[in-house]
């Protein structure tokens, strides 16, 4: 690559009318910032985006306030010494109309390609390989896709790719009947050429808005109200309608992907990024053999304000956050334990999220049947709720400030 080619990054974090799924979480933190394997959501993709050659800029674009991320955005960006900005919208515009909305901020720096990725996607963010496959095609833009099971294909964007090319030929989001096992993973890089397509969308309308107004004027209002003139989603409004044109490539990944839709998945997920830590950041897992600190099987995360004692066996798949206080002989498995918990002596936690500032009791145990997809096959205290001792609370969604006392399953406890 020639050194004046910069690249830029950015990041759809969409914003709290978006994160409804992920309650209780989200009514403490903005979905992007709730820790995945001890490090904020949207730090993975961020961090991905540092391997990306000549990259200039990294921005995050959503209609949160600015203030719930001014602080991880100068903290990152010192971390990795590179620019992070914020960019705020002033309302949902779909993940074309985001980026079209700010473009020439992010074509400050004259970049040759922009990436664009959702931060609510989990996985392994191949994104220098993906950049070379779309500089060999020498199409307008790539996207990442992947093979899932023809039985799961539905939920996602379906899509048929040239086997030879990788010229995307057809794609159609979540379709009624079954299309294709190749999915799109909602990571993409596009030549500045993008601009110019989201601008042929705005054209268009006004065309055909032109054409109803003269026509039936109740059909424009009719339309008008369905579809904001500046809302313009990627999927229908660009990668359909250009698709076969030679346009848009394709890009299969063969490691993991999920998307994060709601807490249980975010439980999965935090377990994918803890075993790419393996390969990728040895040195943020925890070990411990049990005479001077607690003993650790498989990946673990554990803050280093958290006091964890020498009796305790944690892991696999267990993250644990900043100043958590887990007591003698207490078991943590398949869990994710937030800021300010206290875990006394000889609790169990398994396929569980443990909200901040939460208590969890002697011997009380806390834990799930761990279906990731079943509403409630994940355990989630919300914050500051409060297990007694001796209390067993199994396959239940808790929201903040609740004390239990008695022993509950499958129950949503308001």
């Amino acid at each position: 690559m020639e050194n004046s080619e910069k690249v830029v990054a950015v990041i759809m974090v969409g914003g709290p009318t978006k994160g409804t799924r992920f309650r209780p979480l989200s009514f403490n933190i903005p979905k992007p910032l709730f820790p995945l394997a001890g490090q904020p959501m949207v730090h993975h993709p961020i961090s991905a985006c540092k391997r990306i050659p000549n990259l200039a800029q990294i921005y995050l674009i959503g209609f949160y306030e600015e203030r719930e991320f001014a602080l991880y955005v100068s903290s990152i960006s010192n971390e990795l010494k590179l620019p992070v900005r914020y960019l705020k919208e002033d309302k949902p515009r779909g993940s074309a109309g985001g980026l079209y909305y700010f473009r020439d901020i992010i074509m400050e720096d004259s970049p040759s390609h922009i990436f664009l990725l959702n931060c609510d996607v989990c996985c392994s963010f191949p994104l220098p390989a993906m950049l070379d496959a779309h500089k060999r095609y020498g199409g307008m833009g790539t996207m990442l896709v992947i093979k899932v099971s023809a039985e799961s294909a539905n939920q996602f964007g379906e899509l048929v790719a040239d086997p030879t090319t990788n010229e995307l030929l057809h794609y159609t989001e979540k379709p009624e009947t079954f299309v294709s096992n190749l999915i799109n993973c909602g990571v993409y890089v596009f030549t500045p050429d993008i601009f110019t397509a989201i601008d042929d969308v705005y054209i268009n309308r006004e065309g055909i808005a032109n054409l109803r107004r003269l026509s039936n004027f109740e059909t424009l209002q009719s339309a008008s109200r369905n579809i904001p003139a500046d809302f313009v989603r990627l999927d229908q409004n660009i990668l359909s309608p250009l698709a076969g044109k030679k346009q848009l490539y394709t890009y299969e990944t063969m490691d993991f992907w999920e998307q994060i839709k709601t807490p249980g998945m975010s439980l999965k997920c935090s377990e994918l990024y803890l075993a790419q830590f393996r390969y990728t950041s040895p040195d943020l897992l925890a070990s411990g053999d049990g005479i001077k600190s607690a003993t650790v099987s498989g990946n673990a995360y554990i803050h280093p304000s958290a006091k964890v004692h020498p009796s305790a066996k944690i892991g696999p798949n267990v993250s644990i956050s900043a100043n958590v206080r887990v007591g003698a002989g207490v078991r943590l498995s398949g869990c994710i334990i937030l800021d300010d918990v206290e875990i006394m002596e000889n609790a169990f936690v398994t396929n569980s999220i443990i909200g901040w500032k939460s208590s969890l009791g002697r011997w009380s145990h806390v834990q799930a049947d761990g279906n990731y997809n079943a509403r409630l096959g994940t355990t989630i205290l919300g914050e500051a709720v409060t297990v007694e001792d001796e209390v067993v609370v199994f396959n239940c969604i808790v929201l903040p400030n609740k004390t239990l006392n008695v022993s509950v399953q499958e129950e949503i406890i308001l």
